[in-house]
């Protein structure tokens, strides 16, 4: 295995219970990294930080939170820096916004999931960026969407409000690249989690499908010829948040099977 040095860092990933996030925290355990976890449940928290200590965490803890609450997300920022002493490796990561077209799109829903897609990423950087800053190491990542850079069909919520995380991230990758903190996006196209089922299912109930039919429909759409797995996620989040990605920020990398297909 290639030694990212990472041995010792300290790393926050949110939503790291399950799927992506799971992912993510995996690959950093397996690299030695410290790791404060989150989630909405403590017991699958507790759960997930022993598995992550035994693929080789130098420790972690699960700290529940809810990106809905922004007095969660100053106490997650604080609790990981207590934990770890400061938190060089931040990853951005919550669940998606429930499908629906832009015909049908609300100013409840939209500030509701504003508050989760846009400001609690926005807060919690804020509160772990001068410790970045002042050390001159810092990793920023957000899991993004696919939706950033094609729109994709009855995620209206998703496609708006992660183009402004888009905006927000890439502003800030300029200020602060000077300063050792590179900022990047790292967005999943069809990656078999339950958010994805949970989208085929709503899919399926509205065409009369089946959700494996669904789901072997979109495979053809893609030249990969299939979904893709949490596992294929993980490491590349991992090299970008090594020492030697370094000189790579402002950037969104997708993973995707070329689902997307212009550059």
């Amino acid at each position: 295995m290639m030694d990212l040095g990472l041995k010792g860092k300290r790393a926050l990933v949110m939503g790291a219970s399950k799927g992506l996030g799971r992912s993510i925290a995996d690959a950093l355990a397996a690299e030695g990294a410290a790791l404060v976890i989150s989630g909405r449940d403590q017991a699958s928290l507790d759960a997930a930080s022993r598995e992550l200590v035994a693929l080789g965490a130098a420790s972690c803890v699960g700290i529940p939170a809810d990106v809905a609450e922004g007095e969660q997300m100053d106490a997650l920022a604080e609790g990981a820096i207590k934990a770890m002493g400061g938190v060089d490796i931040l990853v951005q990561n919550h669940g998606g916004p429930p499908p629906g077209p832009a015909l049908e799109v609300t100013e409840e829903l939209l500030t509701t999931w504003f508050q989760r897609i846009v400001l609690a990423p926005v807060r919690i950087t804020n509160k772990l960026l001068p410790g970045m800053r002042a050390q001159k190491f810092g990793r920023v990542i957000n899991v993004g969407s696919t939706g950033m850079a094609a729109p994709i069909p009855n995620l209206v919520l998703s496609n708006a409000l992660r183009a402004s995380v888009m905006g927000w991230m890439k502003t800030l990758s300029a200020e602060v690249a000077h300063e050792g903190v590179t900022c990047n996006i790292v967005a999943p196209g069809a990656i078999r989690t339950d958010r994805s089922l949970e989208t085929a299912a709503g899919l399926a109930k509205r065409s009369g499908k089946s959700v494996d039919d669904v789901i072997a429909d979109r495979s053809k759409t893609i030249p990969a010829g299939r979904y893709g797995l949490p596992s294929e996620y993980g490491p590349l989040v991992a090299f970008l948040c090594s020492p030697q990605a370094a000189y790579i920020t402002g950037e969104i990398f997708r993973i995707d099977g070329g689902m997307v297909r212009g550059w």
